[in-house]
């Protein structure tokens, strides 16, 4: 590999299916504020909501996501709760 090709911030980081909890491991310059533990050491870590772990076109799996749905739900229990 040639040397002084890459971003200073280039590092391995962790990122984190949130629909699978596959995690995975990959060098990117992606600016995070978490960390995680993944094999006993830490990386930076970032959340992600779908990758080719639980997408449907990679799995064969036909889903939806229902982000709306949870959006209304919140919005009537705090509605409730005043």
């Amino acid at each position: 590999m040639k040397k002084d090709i890459h971003p200073a911030n280039y590092r391995t980081v962790m990122f984190e299916d949130l629909a699978s909890g596959e995690v995975f491991l990959i060098g990117s310059t992606v600016k995070t504020t978490e960390t995680g533990t993944y094999k006993g050491q830490d990386y930076p870590k970032m959340v992600v909501e779908i990758s080719s772990k639980s997408h449907p076109f990679y799995t064969g799996e036909d889903r939806t996501l229902d982000k709306t749905g949870r959006v209304e739900r919140f919005k009537q229990r705090a509605a409730k709760k005043k």
